[in-house]
């Protein structure tokens, strides 16, 4: 995978379960796709970049 879950803004962590989850509704063929080709990437990342909005308004 070109990018990682751990630096997605969707990978989020659940106080219910004690872990990270990702919080993206996947379709059923995506996610096959991405747990046999080691070479896909996720179509749903996106970056978390905190200052994003930040650097907009400068």
């Amino acid at each position: 995978m070109s990018a990682d879950c751990n630096s997605c803004s969707f990978y989020v962590y659940d106080e219910e379960y004690d872990a990270y989850d990702c919080q993206v509704n996947m379709d059923e063929d995506d996610y096959v796709r991405l747990m046999c080709d080691k070479n896909s990437s996720c179509p749903y990342y996106q970056a978390d970049d905190e200052y994003k909005i930040v650097r907009k308004q400068m």
